[in-house]
């Protein structure tokens, strides 16, 4: 008996394992998948002013991400949150729309992301936000999959760092070569 349950804990443990693994044959932690990036795309930002942020998120080859509005109902979406501080306040989150691909695990297309993606925040600096550096707390969560299984969910912590000026002051566009692009596309 103590055999059969040491042979099944192996076998599962290959299962999870060979899950796991890159295309590349190392193995790959479901938090690994993804490496999310903050970007402001003001510095710094006046009180009173909309910005953005964008959360650059590059997944690993040989891996995939459900979209935001997946295909089917039981997938786990990908979502941006924040605990957004006093004197910030979010008016919109912007989403690609994802592509359909075909995996061996489904029978149907599936709504995915790959390779490199941007999600976008549209905020807005009260007029009494607290003056200085803030850092915005944000948590990127997401589903991982290859071509042949999806790994449990994720939440990984990402930060956007930014200073917020007084009221009128001048405000540099920065990250042109990620906010260039309009909101929605990657």
């Amino acid at each position: 008996m103590r055999a059969a349950a040491s042979f099944g804990a192996l076998i599962a443990s290959a299962a999870i394992a060979a899950t796991c693994a890159t295309p590349q044959g190392g193995t790959l932690r479901p938090s690994d998948v993804v490496q999310p990036s903050a970007y402001v795309s003001l510095a710094p930002v006046p009180r009173g002013r909309a910005f953005e942020i964008a959360v650059v998120a590059h997944i690993h080859s040989g891996y995939h991400i459900n979209a935001h509005k997946p295909t089917l109902d039981y997938l786990i979406p990908t979502e941006i949150t924040s605990a957004l501080p006093k004197g910030i306040t979010l008016s919109e989150s912007v989403y690609p729309e994802g592509q359909m691909m075909k995996f061996t695990f489904s029978e149907t297309q599936l709504k995915v992301y790959e390779g490199d993606v941007v999600f976008r925040l549209h905020l807005r600096a009260a007029a009494d936000a607290a003056l200085g550096p803030v850092d915005l707390p944000l948590q990127l969560e997401y589903q991982a999959c290859n071509d042949r299984s999806c790994f449990p969910p994720v939440k990984l912590p990402v930060t956007a760092h930014l200073e917020i000026a007084p009221a009128g002051s001048s405000a540099n566009p920065i990250h042109p070569e990620i906010f260039r692009v309009p909101a929605g596309h990657s």
